[in-house]
């Protein structure tokens, strides 16, 4: 995996709660040793819910507009960055996976992992005007217990809310047309997921990371064409285009210098590799991020 700028989950008021809730104005009016306008890496999860405003807000070098009524899922280990200079208002929920699984069942893990996972679902929602009351009444009883009524059976409570409202998001995906599985080898597509973003450099073979898992290749096709309906090999290569983008946008580095430290052996194998899943030259969308 790329080193890129990581934001760690620290809260002060609160510490080892692993849970924080902030106003999204509040947020962007911050003095932050870090700068939340370039690209970075989240250690934890969030959620974000707009409540008033338009803006954009970036996850893995897609722009998502929002506006009111508009709910974003953010993936520990995804990309990110926020846009200054709008008028936005909103929530951010955000939690560390310890929290959410310290009283959960493994199956229930299981689910909130789908709900963030890009392979699965858009880190997208918007929310009709029923879905949005029930998610604003949820946050705003989350936001009294986490500033009103804090105490030794907070932490449970907000939990417990918080495991709602990740079921609620499922029911309102589900209703917009996604397509969750309670499929068996959810959990191994989740460890060839960590897999390749760890190892992509190394290889890109199916067969590899196949090994790795104690499986044959068509068994891990198998299990991707059933939990995300794409084959073993394109999942690996949009892992690898986003570690590639990562570079280019995060290092000074020559392309050749790209290409050879992503595991190519000649320049313009990347250079074609790149064009033909990003449909940009890797200059052009250099260029475009500067």
């Amino acid at each position: 995996m790329i080193d890129f700028k990581n934001l760690k989950f620290i809260n002060k008021s609160r510490p080892g709660s692993g849970f924080e809730l902030i106003r999204l104005e509040e947020l962007m009016s911050r003095r932050l040793k870090q700068d939340i306008t370039l690209l970075h890496r989240v250690e934890f999860y969030q959620i974000i819910v707009i409540t008033e405003g338009y803006g954009k807000h970036t996850v893995d070098f897609t722009d998502y507009e929002y506006s009111k009524q508009t709910l974003i899922t953010i993936r520990k280990n995804q990309l990110q960055r926020f846009f200054k200079g709008s008028n936005s208002k909103g929530y951010l929920l955000l939690f560390t996976e310890n929290f959410v699984a310290s009283l959960l069942s493994q199956k229930e893990v299981a689910r909130c992992h789908e709900l963030f996972n890009k392979f699965l679902t858009s880190p997208k929602i918007t929310l009709d005007d029923e879905d949005y009351k029930s998610v604003i009444s949820l946050i705003n009883h989350i936001e009294i217990e986490y500033i009103r009524n804090y105490d030794e059976f907070s932490c449970g409570i907000i939990r417990n809310e918080l495991h709602i409202l990740v079921y609620r998001l499922l029911r309102i995906k589900l209703k917009q047309g996604a397509s969750f599985s309670e499929h068996k080898y959810f959990e191994e597509f989740l460890n060839f997921q960590r897999l390749i973003e760890h190892h992509c450099f190394k290889t890109k073979k199916t067969l590899d990371y196949a090994k790795l898992m104690g499986c044959t290749s068509k068994t891990l096709n198998n299990i991707c064409k059933a939990i995300v309906h794409k084959s073993s090999k394109s999942v690996i290569d949009e892992v690898v285009i986003t570690q590639i983008k990562c570079l280019l946008i995060n290092t000074s580095m020559s392309i050749t210098e790209i290409a050879y430290t992503s595991g190519f052996d000649e320049p313009t194998n990347m250079y074609k590799y790149f064009k033909k899943h990003a449909n940009f030259t890797p200059e052009t969308f250099r260029r475009s991020h500067l």
